[in-house]
């Protein structure tokens, strides 16, 4: 059993951001929808080489970590970039690799 209680709540978030681009799937979305700068409707699956089940699932896991957001449109959705949380996962990653860029082994 892991006891998570240990740790703190900004190294818990950034395990939290980590499971979710443990899959180059999920990060192919990120950079697909990042290159188009705009919400992307309809099926990302004509663009992502890999089946619509499959891509589903990886945006329901992008959405749950607030990555992208998805807003419905008739019987499409829209899918974008959350830029906020992309911004704040920057913030902390920057900040857990100067926290630990000063280790000196000898």
């Amino acid at each position: 059993m892991i006891k998570t209680g240990h740790f703190d709540t900004d190294l818990k978030k950034l395990a939290q951001f980590g499971k979710v681009f443990s899959h180059p799937a999920r990060l192919m979305i990120l950079k697909y929808l990042a290159e188009k700068k705009v919400c992307v409707s309809g099926d990302i699956t004509e663009e992502i080489p890999l089946s619509r089940t499959t891509v589903s699932q990886h945006l329901k896991e992008l959405k749950a970590a607030g990555l992208i957001q998805g807003t419905i449109d008739g019987l499409k959705v829209n899918y974008c970039l959350e830029p906020e949380k992309i911004t704040e996962l920057k913030a902390s990653i920057d900040q857990f690799f100067k926290e630990i860029d000063n280790y000196n082994c000898s």
